[in-house]
């Protein structure tokens, strides 16, 4: 019976916990997306006066996601602003 080995060096990398700083970066815009969406929704519901519970609790599910790093320090700073921005809609609505 032969042995199966676990398929090239992404598969190691992947089972040691190392993340590859370009699909790290592609997470953490995924990610910044995301937020920007939700802003938008927050934005759009608003102005229409049809603001629900359910667009605040996709605001923050998306903030938890936005303290990732990605190495790249313009792209953090983005992020951060994108943050601050998420975090005063919070506390606006008592969700902080």
């Amino acid at each position: 019976m032969a042995l199966r080995t676990v398929g090239g060096i992404d598969a190691l990398i992947a089972l040691q916990g190392i993340e590859d700083p370009v699909e790290r970066r592609r997470r953490v815009v995924k990610n910044g997306r995301r937020a920007l969406d939700a802003l938008d929704e927050l934005k759009l519901g608003l102005l229409a006066g049809t603001l629900d519970q359910s667009t605040m609790l996709r605001l923050k599910s998306v903030a938890a996601d936005l303290h990732d790093m990605s190495g790249d320090d313009r792209l953090d700073q983005v992020l951060a602003e994108i943050d601050l921005r998420v975090a005063v809609e919070l506390a606006k609505a008592g969700m902080s």
